[in-house]
Parts: structure tokens; sequence; C-alpha cells
């Protein structure tokens, strides 16, 4: 077997495009925001789109295209998608919450205390459920074009 074959793949490329678009994305989506290039977010978790969303919702959508909706393959991609996407705007969501948190009450202990902890941490872990629609539907086009 050929392991160069993948580069047909025409599902696989659609959903890393989708993922690549998503995260192209995110720096002139929040330069108009803040008015600030950050770099960074090419390689970070969460903004918008989600690119996690973005990505599962092509290889679905790529899948069904090329094999059928009603294969067994596309099932599994559509729960796979499901798992992905309620994991990025709940679970991950919710412990950039938190993070948001104890940094305010670290904030708080060192304005009353000497100790310095100047250490942030993350808090745009997951996303809101517009980011990941927005990413699912970016998912979708990309699919629809590339497959």
């Amino acid at each position: 077997m050929n392991p160069l074959a993948a580069l047909d793949n025409r599902v696989l490329i659609a959903a890393l495009v989708a993922w690549v678009v998503a995260q192209g994305l995110k720096l002139p989506i929040e330069y108009a925001r803040t008015r600030r290039w950050n770099w960074v977010l090419l390689l970070r978790a969460g903004g918008m789109p989600s690119s996690h969303s973005s990505s599962v919702a092509a290889l679905a959508h790529g899948i069904g295209l090329l094999v059928g909706y009603d294969s067994a393959m596309f099932a599994l991609a559509v729960v796979v998608a499901m798992v992905v996407i309620y994991d990025a705007t709940g679970i991950r969501r919710q412990s950039g919450l938190h993070a948001e948190v104890i940094n305010v009450l670290v904030h708080d202990l060192l304005e009353g205390n000497p100790l310095r902890h100047e250490e942030q941490l993350r808090e745009v872990l997951g996303h809101s459920p517009l980011e990941a629609l927005v990413g699912l539907f970016l998912g979708l086009a990309v699919a629809q074009i590339i497959v």
C-alpha cells in the first residue's frame, strides 16, 4: 500500500483545508476586534471560527458525498463530529470559564500580597455555540467544493 495515496483522498484534504481555513480566518477576525495581529492564533485552540467544528463537519459531509449519507461510515463521522463539537462548546468552554475565574482570583490575591505570579492560565480553550456553528458551516462548504 502506498502511503502517498492519502494525497488523493479528497475527504481528508477537505477536512485539512477546512481546518487551515478556519485557523487562518481567526487572524483577521481577531484583528477586526482588537486592532492587533495575534499570530499565535494560527496554532491555538479556541476562537472564531471553530477549526474543530469545521474539520469534522467537512469530514462528515465529505464522507456523505463520497460513499452516501446512508452508509455506516457517514453515521460514524456524524457521531464523532457531534462529540467533538459538544466537547468544544461544552467541556472545553467551561474549563476556559474556570480559567478566567482563577485568573481573577490570582490577580486579586496578588494585589494584597507581595508575591508575584505572572503566568496566566489560558482562558480560551473552547468555543461559543456561534463559533462552533460558523466552523460547522465552513466545513460543509469546503467539503462541498473539494469532494
